[in-house]
């Protein structure tokens, strides 16, 4: 149970220390781990952990690229206030544009492309606060626009 206890302080100050957005590498993670007692942290464990919590690169407020907790730590649903995080959402003659809430189009995406082919949506590719999502053939753009602008309950 002791280890158990450990693993568990351990991932709460490896949460606390990214919801400072300012760490713009690995190394300076494991560092400020090791400088809180965890001595036995390295490289490839942070980088397991990122994987694990879900973690993504983005600007913080000072502009500069940090590594960061995405705001939903479940799978996205449109019932969740993932929806918040859209901003806009346009298209042109080929794909539907969506701009989301800094390092929020990542999440954005993966809830399009769980969605997937059933509601016309091709696939979606991700930046880190714009996703291009193009419409399956039995779809037009503008069709797949409405579906998405319905998905997240956008009056725009």
């Amino acid at each position: 149970m002791r280890a158990n206890t450990k693993q568990e302080d351990l991932s709460k100050v490896f949460k606390e220390l990214l919801k400072q957005e300012k760490f713009s590498s690995q190394i300076e993670i494991v560092q400020a781990l090791q400088e809180l007692g965890f001595e036995n942290v390295n490289q490839s464990k942070v980088s397991r952990m990122l994987t694990k919590f879900g973690a993504v690169r983005t600007r913080n407020v000072k502009m500069q690229i940090v590594y960061c907790l995405p705001t939903e730590m479940s799978i996205p649903t449109t019932s969740s206030p993932l929806k918040n995080l859209v901003l806009d959402i346009d298209y042109n003659h080929s794909m539907v544009v969506i701009h989301t809430s800094p390092g929020a189009a990542q999440l954005i995406a993966r809830l399009l492309d769980s969605i997937g082919k059933p509601e016309g949506i091709l696939g979606s590719i991700a930046g880190d606060d714009t996703i291009f999502s193009t419409p399956t053939k039995e779809m037009t753009v503008k069709q797949l626009y409405q579906t998405i602008i319905d998905l997240f309950e956008q009056e725009l």
